[in-house]
């Protein structure tokens, strides 16, 4: 034999019982009264929103409207005119562009040579020689006399690198 408890009452209480013999219908408000809170509702603010547009839309100027009003009352004449002409022939210019001359850029070096009289060290004829002094191989090859060798008038041991007797080699 098997011994079952007797059911007991769940804590939160008794379900509903349905209002009618069919279980699956919604039951209705319980009297009349939500009908009646929305109508109190509902109304004081449809009041409320049509008196708040009424002050918006009646603070505007008035003369707009009479201007509005009389412009609108006035018919207007409506001319329209259609005119045809003949096109011009177009005109074509041909220009020629002619190539403008290049400036010719000349770069110029001024290179300074300075002679100092000789002090009587070389034979000379007239008794007044003079010695060429070069102050590097630029100025060398500017007056044409690259390469120097020793002996030549200008010739010294600062344009002579290797030191075997010919500068600015």
């Amino acid at each position: 034999m098997s011994h079952n408890p007797p059911p007991q009452q769940p804590p939160w209480g008794q379900p509903p019982r349905p209002a009618g013999s069919n279980p699956y219908v919604v039951p209705g408000p319980v009297g009349g009264r939500p009908k009646w809170t929305r109508k109190r509702v509902l109304f004081p603010a449809a009041g409320l929103l049509f008196f708040i547009g009424v002050g918006i839309g009646g603070s505007g100027d008035s003369t707009k409207t009479e201007e509005v009003a009389s412009a609108k009352a006035a018919p207007a004449a409506t001319v329209t005119t259609t005119e045809t002409a003949e096109p011009e022939p177009a005109v074509t210019e041909t220009v020629t562009a002619s190539p403008k001359p290049v400036p010719t850029v000349t770069k110029t070096k001024t290179v300074k040579v300075t002679v100092a009289p000789d002090g009587g060290d070389e034979s000379g004829s007239g008794g007044g020689s003079e010695s060429t002094y070069y102050a590097n191989c630029s100025a060398v090859r500017a007056a044409g006399a690259a390469p120097i060798h020793a002996g030549d008038p200008g010739y010294g041991r600062h344009l002579d690198r290797d030191g075997d007797g010919v500068g600015c080699e």
